[in-house]
């Protein structure tokens, strides 16, 4: 029973241990001179020059030309372009796949001639329409009217299974 008294003693005797005696810590040594400010940086001169010098080529070596590897894939450092067939996506060619309903509207899916699917909500642009209403069995576009004639409407519907 005695164990306790001796290991709080010892206990306290760790803790209290480091506390005060020893040696005091070192003077701080006294400050040193402020650096020089830098530089001026050139300011511009009037007309829209800045000032700035261009890139010593000496400086350092050249890297070598960066080639991109497609790998079958596009390049995406090139502008997409579209061909006339994807330019003129007619509707009439296209086919209501499916509604989905949720809680903030309905969506339609939709597949090109092609046989690409796209998802559309109401007001989103397909080729040459762009949708006005969703149902639950339909989609409606408005299409754009063509030179001559007047703007109409095609409207896409599920098929019956």
């Amino acid at each position: 029973m005695r164990l306790r008294p001796i290991t709080a003693a010892l206990a306290a005797a760790v803790l209290f241990g480091g506390c005060g005696g020893g040696e005091p810590p070192p003077a701080p040594k006294p400050a040193s001179p402020p650096p020089p400010p830098p530089a001026a940086a050139p300011r511009p001169t009037p007309g829209g020059a800045s000032g700035v010098r261009p890139l010593d080529p000496s400086a350092g070596p050249s890297l070598p030309p960066l080639a991109y590897d497609a790998r079958g894939r596009r390049d995406p450092f090139v502008p997409v372009t579209l061909t006339a067939e994807q330019k003129g996506l007619n509707l009439s060619a296209a086919r209501l796949v499916g509604i989905v309903r949720g809680r903030q509207g309905s969506l339609a899916l939709v597949e090109g001639p092609d046989g690409v699917g796209y998802i559309l909500k109401s007001g989103d642009a397909l080729g040459n329409g762009r949708v006005t209403a969703i149902s639950p069995t339909t989609v409606t576009f408005a299409v754009s009217a063509q030179p001559g004639q007047g703007g109409t409407t095609v409207t896409l519907r599920l098929p019956l299974d």
